[in-house]
């Protein structure tokens, strides 16, 4: 006999899902059923990412920095940072080097947060990516390289921090009076234009994922350039026509964490039932996660301190 040859199997959202029931020992009869097993697989997806790193969301990424700007927005969608370096020149003559994370506690004992150099330390701000619209307004027109702007009012404001105008995102490092100093324009991909000052113009207030560096680059663009490798949001639910953001090996515990969290939202579901189904999801997560992990080999090397 020969193979099939393929290699391509995989669960589209509604063989998933009828899979999960049937484990469960549901029999799927309503499109509520459906929709509740989607959100529900969306949670587990969430939890997925609180459970450790899962090596297929890793992406990495870059950032050109400017001369005098400390913070810079990452992706919304990045659940942390794994590692960063800063690089320097490009092709042959292209230099990475370390760059050494620290705590929000750290970077707050910093005496000078304007020093400038090459960057060599650098915080993680871990923001929701929420947003809220203020009350404040754009009082004095701007051009697309103003780096003053005032507003209406900025009592609303935290004292640093990203801003939307109309649908571009703007740096303040500082906040006089109604005015925001020291502004880096066009961020978080959008572009820098000019704005005209409107009552009716109201101020975003952006809480974006960001990195601080320390001390503030001294060279002029392209100079430096931010290089990581981050954990990202595992994709959305599939809508029946798309295939899950995970790769083939974890589909079986996906299925029996599925299984499991319908089960504990029906009351017809025996409590052994339902315990039997969380045992074989943590055999199943036991198993993938043990499977998606780095293989090469690990060395430590001690930080010898002198005094």
């Amino acid at each position: 006999m020969t193979t099939s040859g393929a290699t391509s199997f995989t669960l589209d959202l509604n063989d998933l899902i009828e899979e999960a029931y049937e484990r469960a020992g549901i029999e799927v009869r309503t499109g509520y059923e459906f929709r509740t097993a989607r959100r529900s697989l969306n949670l587990l997806t969430i939890e997925w990412a609180n459970r450790g790193i899962n090596l297929w969301t890793i992406e990495q990424g870059q950032i050109v920095m400017n001369t005098g700007q400390i913070t810079y927005p990452i992706p919304t969608n990045t659940i942390d940072l794994l590692d960063h370096v800063i690089r320097t020149g490009s092709n042959t003559s292209q230099i990475d080097i370390n760059i050494t994370r620290v705590s929000e506690s750290t970077y707050s004992t910093y005496p000078n947060k304007n020093a400038t150099g090459r960057p060599i330390q650098v915080w993680v701000n871990r923001q929701t990516g929420q947003s809220y619209t203020t009350t404040s307004y754009l009082a004095a027109t701007i051009g697309p390289t103003d780096t003053t702007i005032t507003l209406s009012s900025t009592s609303n404001l935290p004292a640093t921090g990203f801003i939307t105008i109309e649908n571009e995102t703007i740096l303040y490092q500082n906040v006089s009076g109604n005015q925001l100093l020291n502004c880096f324009r066009g961020q978080n991909g959008t572009t820098a234009v000019g704005h005209t000052a409107s009552p009716t113009q109201f101020v975003t207030v952006n809480y974006l994922p960001s990195i601080n560096v320390w001390p503030s680059p001294n060279a002029p663009g392209n100079q430096y350039t931010f290089v990581y490798w981050r954990l990202r949001r595992m994709q959305n639910a599939g809508d029946g026509t798309t295939d899950q953001d995970i790769p083939f090996r974890l589909i079986t515990c996906l299925v029996a964490g599925l299984s499991y969290y319908l089960s504990v939202k029906r009351p017809d579901i025996a409590p052994d039932r339902i315990a039997m189904l969380k045992a074989d999801y943590e055999q199943q997560w036991e198993l993938a996660s043990t499977e998606d992990r780095e293989k090469a080999a690990e060395r430590y090397v001690p930080r010898m301190l002198f005094y």
